[in-house]
């Protein structure tokens, strides 16, 4: 080949490569059509309202979520207590509002080490690399798999816990930093470290499935010709090719892990009082027997339906929005 025809093909593959990297118009699209879906669209509305409200707790909640008043307890709703009180006569409204922050906090964490980073660069690594990197890296993750979940948790929990308290009241008392147990932090880590393992399997699966795809693609092949490094071949080419089933898993993680929490919390094996949970919520109320159970739901139902509704629509709207996203991301779908 001359001079001439190479250069030319030099441009050709450098267009092509330009072209496969422009995903502005692709997101664009599914925006669009994502507004032109009625659910997903008041999914989206409900769920910015829900984390709104988590996100500035402090400033929405209009009591303290463990202060008490044992002269009003199990209040009905009033001006004051807009969703009554529960039988210490803390403010349900404030607690709800608080244990949308202790979800929204976990969820993020979770997904955010789990799926984003770590399934995401692993999946990207086994797919790529394949060889011994794959091998240990499906291994590793078939064997957590097989775990059952709930037993993880409590496994975790029961063994992290208390060495990362000891450690939270080391800094208490030899630090300035005061009220780390308090504050919850402890519950978080404990959480986060227990849901890791369920989370990055699943994403870090879904992203070598797509590396594997397209790993030998023309454009890839091009790159790999002209010398282009594997960082930024995986950066440029394979990343923007493989993050749009990211955001479609971590929209129906964000519901599951959202989920798993309330479940771990409602056992006793998840955030703590004096932390509010949605979770410790529902326990509280279900965890009277005999006749007070009965009474307390029919005269004061709220003290049960308040968080689980707020667990319901969170988990309800995150699988519209899933839904929708692998619809509209989908080139199979369109």
């Amino acid at each position: 080949m001359n001079r001439a025809g190479s250069s030319e093909a030099a441009r050709t593959v450098s267009s092509v490569l330009t072209e496969m990297e422009a995903p502005d118009s692709f997101f664009r699209h599914a925006w669009n059509e994502l507004r032109k879906r009625k659910l997903a669209s008041f999914a989206v509305c409900v769920l910015l309202v829900l984390y709104t409200l988590g996100i500035f707790a402090p400033l929405v909640a209009t009591h303290d979520y463990s202060e008490t008043n044992l002269a009003k307890t199990e209040a009905a709703p009033d001006s004051e207590n807009w969703l009554g009180t529960d039988r210490l006569g803390r403010d349900i409204f404030s607690r709800v509002v608080w244990g949308i922050q202790t979800t929204i906090i976990l969820t993020v964490i979770t997904i955010l080490t789990a799926s984003v980073f770590l399934g995401l660069a692993l999946g990207m690594a086994a797919g790529y690399l394949r060889g011994a990197v794959d091998i240990i890296t499906m291994r590793t993750g078939e064997v957590v798999a097989v775990v059952p979940d709930f037993l993880l948790v409590l496994i975790i929990a029961a063994t992290v816990r208390p060495r990362i308290k000891e450690f939270g009241y080391w800094i208490e008392d030899n630090t300035p930093i005061s009220g780390v147990i308090s504050s919850g932090a402890v519950d978080y880590i404990v959480l986060g470290l227990a849901f890791l393992p369920l989370s990055w399997f699943g994403a870090m699966r879904l992203i070598r499935g797509q590396t594997l795809a397209i790993r030998d693609a023309p454009y890839v092949d091009a790159a790999r010709s002209m010398g282009v490094g594997t960082p930024t071949i995986l950066i440029r080419h394979i990343l923007p090719n493989v993050i749009t089933p990211l955001i479609v898993s971590v929209s129906f993680g964000m519901g599951a892990v959202a989920l798993g929490e309330v479940i771990a919390s409602f056992f006793g094996i998840g955030v703590q009082p004096p932390r509010p949970s949605l979770g410790v919520m529902i326990g509280d109320v279900t965890a009277r027997t005999g006749s007070a159970a009965v009474e307390t739901l029919r005269s004061h139902p709220e003290q049960l339906l308040s968080p689980i509704v707020v667990v319901w629509l969170m988990i309800f709207c995150w699988n519209i929005l899933g839904d929708a996203l692998n619809d509209i991301l989908n080139p199979r779908a369109r």
